[in-house]
């Protein structure tokens, strides 16, 4: 029998990255390893199935839990002290530094990929606005990213197999790393998540509250918008800024458990997501709820979201942009029924996922003849 591995970046809060963690245990026996590990006992319970990961260093620095962001130069050397030598298989489930985990001959490591590292690759830029680095600071993390980046490349070559969890991911798999990949979207708990037809009266943004989820813009578009209601879920670093601009027709509501997720996406009359998502698995959950999505017309969006029949589109990561969007929804809807919009979810269902992602794990195993 198998000795199972699973790695994942960090454990804090519950998100789509941890949906996916929660499914890939479902389907082995396998122990968990991360960097960090502060899941409350609830998320535990759902994610983790009641265990808890060997965790790094990391896990024992001054206020980890909070800014553990800030410990970034060391994820590269926390990730490989990892001892994952006694495994025959290693999963990790990655969108920074998971997958660089040391392996030895005759380990098989599938890595099941949300994105390779966004502000190593795509977002240096961005990350340097949002955290306020200038000068000095600036030039310091600029070669920190760049040192990454090579580490991040290097560490490919230990990754059997790359399961992307989109076509958009797939591309950066192959432009980046110069590997193949199959694509496997995330799953959706299409037991939890069921189609609603009754009233609907506000609109909802559901995500971690950081700078790259852009909360601030959809928070700036209702105030244009006095008439309509938006009430904001999740929890992080962003929260206390992101209340502090909110007018009064905006609530914060925090981390919910996820029967409260479900009900709120369900009573929605949309939900409204302004990241340049990889995927995205909150718009497949509002669908799966017959709830219609107003997203940015970019990255992983254009492959779940049709124009007029299940969403509607901004350009631009805007304000603006966001408010004529809402009004245009307001005016003209979706032409999906709720009905039609849970229609085709199932194959996207956990029960699906879990099928797929065993095959191509085991499919990985015979090609390596191990």
């Amino acid at each position: 029998m198998l000795k199972v591995a699973f790695v994942h970046d960090w454990l804090v809060v519950s998100g789509g990255a941890e949906k996916v963690t929660r499914e890939i245990l479902r389907c082995f026996d396998a122990d968990v390893f991360s960097l960090i590990d502060f899941l409350d006992e609830t998320d535990r319970a759902d994610i983790l199935h009641g265990k808890h990961a060997r965790t790094s260093f990391i896990q024992h620095l001054p206020f980890a839990r909070s800014y553990y962001r800030y410990y970034l130069p060391f994820f590269p050397a926390a990730i490989e002290r990892l001892d994952l030598s006694a495994y025959d298989l290693i999963i990790s489930a990655s969108y920074a530094v998971a997958k660089g985990v040391r392996v030895r001959p005759g380990q098989v490591h599938v890595c099941y990929i949300h994105t390779p590292m966004r502000y190593a690759w795509l977002r240096e830029e961005d990350y340097l606005k949002d955290h306020h680095m200038r000068g000095p600071r600036a030039w310091l993390i600029r070669k920190t990213l760049e040192r990454i980046r090579a580490w991040d490349l290097r560490t490919t070559s230990g990754v059997d197999h790359f399961i992307a969890n989109s076509a958009n991911v797939q591309e950066r798999v192959k432009r980046f790393y110069g590997r193949g990949s199959d694509v496997l979207l995330p799953p959706v708990d299409t037991e939890r998540f069921m189609v609603f037809e009754g009233t609907r009266s506000n609109y909802l943004s559901a995500s971690r509250l950081v700078p790259y989820k852009r909360v601030d813009r959809v928070i700036e578009a209702f105030r244009e918008l006095p008439e309509q209601q938006l009430l904001v879920l999740g929890d992080g670093p962003d929260r206390e800024r992101l209340a502090a601009l909110a007018p009064p027709n905006v609530t914060f509501l925090g981390h919910v458990p996820q029967s409260e997720l479900v009900a709120h996406i369900q009573h929605a009359k949309a939900v409204i997501t302004a990241a340049d998502e990889d995927l995205g698995l909150t718009p497949l959950e509002a669908h799966a709820c017959g709830t219609p999505v107003i997203a940015l017309r970019r990255g992983g969006y254009l492959e779940t979201v049709v124009e007029g029949f299940n969403g509607i589109f901004f350009d631009a990561c805007e304000p603006g942009s966001i408010a004529a969007a809402v009004r245009k929804f307001e005016e003209r809807g979706v032409s999906g029924s709720p009905t039609q919009l849970r229609t085709g979810m199932e194959q996207y269902s956990a029960t699906r996922f879990r099928e797929r992602f065993v095959e191509i794990v085991e499919r990985t195993i015979r090609e390596h003849g191990r």
